[in-house]
């Protein structure tokens, strides 16, 4: 074969290569587009219909907390949604980075590699499976722990329980929530601290530094925006979360009677629509539902902006 015919194959096969190249990104952008005009679609369609309930509710369907007919608001159930939130980043936020570091920098290869595939799988559970194992096992036995939780911590507002009713209370529902959350600040936790510089990890341990100590001055601050990346995507989770939190907690609307995580009686806006949706009494009363699932959306939005921007900001300042 001539060295012309080699040239003439070489730039035959780099054009080919070029094209495919063209038809992946041109492919991968019109995804991309389509993404955000669902995403669009969906908030203009949620948007019209909160327009007339502000108009006829005005603010105070954000700063009421009743659902009775004429007066409607929502306030109750969007302090439901941030309470069972805070609930399940109290559980899961701890539990993921010690499970993190053990796979990490603590297991044998094999055993991390078992965790990650069972993380993974925890990630998969359908929400009404959760739900269900929740009602039937979890309930019981959450009902003992905070019973505990009211004899021994009982001084402290939010673990007060005067009713003596420890059943459907946010307690609960923040636990469920907790281990949907796990699978999901587990993965991008392990994650950033696998990319972890190895010459930093060896500097610090030639100097002698325990575990802690390179976890608190190399691992951690190098991942610093990935871990809070993380945490935020499965707050993300829990604010949308439905099924799962619907099976165990008792929904009321006045915020006073959910104060305490372990008093009988919560709500969060997903539950309000959830519970409200099907015995809808008109199609004004639909309409209210899906302008609180415009809130809904909106606090889910603003939460994943905000999860994005402190993850860019912090790989431009290590760069």
């Amino acid at each position: 074969m001539s060295s012309t015919e080699t040239e003439f194959r070489d730039l035959q096969s780099a054009a080919t290569s070029h094209r495919g190249d063209r038809v992946f990104n041109r492919t991968i952008t019109g995804a991309a587009f389509t993404a955000l005009v669902v995403l669009a679609g969906i908030t203009v369609f949620l948007g019209l219909q909160a327009i007339p309930v502000l108009q006829t509710q005005g603010l105070d369907f954000l700063t009421t907390s009743i659902w009775s007919p004429p007066d409607y608001g929502i306030w109750g159930m969007l302090y439901g949604s941030v309470l069972l939130s805070v609930v399940a980043l109290v559980i899961a936020v701890p539990a993921s980075l010690l499970l993190s570091v053990f796979m990490v920098f603590l297991a044998p290869t094999w055993v991390a590699k078992v965790l990650t595939n069972l993380v993974d799988l925890m990630a998969a559970i359908p929400s009404v499976i959760l739900g269900l194992w929740a009602f039937y096992i979890l309930s019981p036995v959450s009902e003992e722990w905070q019973q505990l939780l009211n004899q021994y911590l009982g001084w402290i507002p939010f673990f007060q329980n005067e009713s003596g009713n420890f059943s459907g209370t946010p307690f609960t529902a923040g636990f469920v929530l907790a281990i949907m959350m796990i699978p999901i600040v587990t993965s991008v936790t392990r994650e950033v601290l696998g990319r972890t510089p190895p010459e930093l990890i060896n500097a610090a341990e030639a100097l002698g530094c325990s575990l802690w100590t390179m976890l608190r001055y190399v691992a951690l601050p190098y991942g610093r925006g990935g871990l809070i990346g993380g945490v935020m995507l499965g707050l993300g989770r829990a604010l949308g979360e439905t099924i799962a939190v619907f099976f165990v907690l008792k929904i009321v609307f006045d915020p006073v009677n959910y104060y305490n995580v372990i008093e009988s009686g919560g709500g969060s806006v997903a539950t309000l629509i959830v519970a409200k949706f099907g015995e809808a009494s008109g199609p004004y009363e639909t309409q209210l539902l899906l302008a609180a699932g415009f809130f809904l959306f909106m606090m889910t939005l603003l939460v994943n902006v905000i999860a994005n921007l402190i993850v860019n900001r912090t790989g431009r300042l290590q760069k």
